[in-house]
């Protein structure tokens, strides 16, 4: 699967239960995306900043508009690739976050968006 946004549209979602998106049509799938926090560029390094934040994380890739990222499991080492999508049109943050491997992923990919959601939320305090 291709990454990155196209058409401003993240790549879609395979349908297996590991993965999470705000613009997916998938409803069990489906988050809500962030606002901006005040324009592109801090809502951007607020993202960047949580992302710092956390453990076995490496940024892979960083556009004007676009963020990637790879979460490695800790034991396992299993990757989930996680994106961002920052819609200056919309103001924003559109993500996905997507297990590279397997089927189910126990909710791993959801909790990991709710607790970077909670902490860009809480930084915009």
């Amino acid at each position: 699967m291709a990454l990155g946004v196209s058409n401003g549209r993240l790549s879609p979602l395979t349908g297996k239960p590991n993965a999470v998106s705000t613009q997916t049509d998938k409803e069990a799938l489906k988050m809500t995306p962030l606002p901006f926090n005040g324009n592109l560029a801090e809502s951007k390094f607020q993202i960047m900043r949580v992302l710092q934040s956390l453990d076995r994380v490496t940024v892979v890739k960083e556009d004007p508009t676009y963020i990637h990222a790879v979460f490695s499991s800790k034991v396992l080492r299993f990757k989930d690739d996680v994106e961002f999508y920052f819609d200056e049109a919309s103001q924003k943050v559109h993500f996905r976050s997507a297990s590279r491997v397997g089927y189910s992923d126990w909710g791993v990919n959801r909790k990991r968006m709710e607790d970077i959601s909670a902490r860009y939320k809480e930084a915009s305090r």
